[in-house]
């Protein structure tokens, strides 16, 4: 009489399905995760460093498409107007319609209807201070005024406040806002908290951070999947003798 060992056939073939399933899953997020953020984001390279530290010149951004109307205190966007020169800027956004903006107060702070404002970005600036030039402007309706974060050197509403509208820009003129900096790597674009505190409060960030998770869990099903065929029949080789027998498998032969 002769003793067989068991296959291990059917585990084998369930193995192969579940792979097959990981990478298809992991091709949808992959690829629909690309598809995603090309619709919902254009690349952007900042041209200048007058948004330092926060961005700075050369960074590679990923700015959401939006519509001027959704645009909040806070948001740092990029824009085109006549008045500014007619290309892409990036600014913060520091008061909308209706806004009194003004600098700066007893400890060197821009304030918005009155109310100073902590802005973090500034700390590196002349004695900190929120504006080497005094100003003071009211936003018309349906405009925004805009400032770079490296106040010593941007050239922003501050430039623009004998214009009509006191420096300030169109809704209309808004193209996108920046959600992050892809290249180097630094993260979400924060919104300081002073600016939440104002009526109408801060925007929420666009599903940037969906999209990179997305992206990252395809590949990692992409490779799981992939790798399995390979990693299954190195683990099936050492489970098996030189003879083809499982290792342990005894034979045995009437004598």
């Amino acid at each position: 009489m002769s003793g067989t060992g068991r296959t291990n056939g059917g585990h084998g073939r369930l193995g192969s399905v579940l792979s097959g399933l990981a990478v298809a899953v992991g091709c949808v997020l992959f690829l629909g995760g690309f598809v995603w953020g090309a619709v919902e984001y254009q690349p952007y390279t900042v041209p200048t460093d007058s948004m330092d530290p926060t961005v700075k010149a050369g960074d590679r951004v990923l700015a959401q498409r939006i519509s001027g109307d959704d645009v909040r205190r806070g948001d740092v966007v990029v824009f085109k107007d006549a008045q500014w020169g007619d290309m892409p800027m990036v600014k913060r956004v520091v008061g909308v319609g209706g806004d009194k903006v003004a600098c700066c107060d007893d400890k060197g702070r821009l304030s918005v209807n009155g109310k100073s404002i902590e802005e973090p970005y500034v700390a590196r600036m002349p004695g900190g201070l929120a504006s080497t030039t005094g100003f003071g402007a009211t936003v018309p309706k349906g405009q925004l005024f805009l400032l770079g974060d490296e106040r010593s050197g941007s050239l922003d509403s501050r430039v623009h406040l004998q214009d009509q509208g006191q420096g300030s820009v169109p809704r209309s003129t808004v193209t996108a806002r920046i959600d992050a900096v892809a290249w180097p790597p630094s993260g979400l674009i924060e919104r300081p908290d002073a600016f939440a505190a104002l009526p109408g409060g801060v925007s929420e960030p666009g599903p940037v951070t969906l999209l990179v998770g997305s992206v990252v869990l395809g590949a990692l099903l992409i490779l799981g999947g992939a790798a399995y065929g390979p990693i299954a029949q190195r683990l099936s080789r050492r489970r098996t003798g030189p003879t083809g027998r499982t290792d342990g498998e005894v034979s045995t032969v009437a004598g």
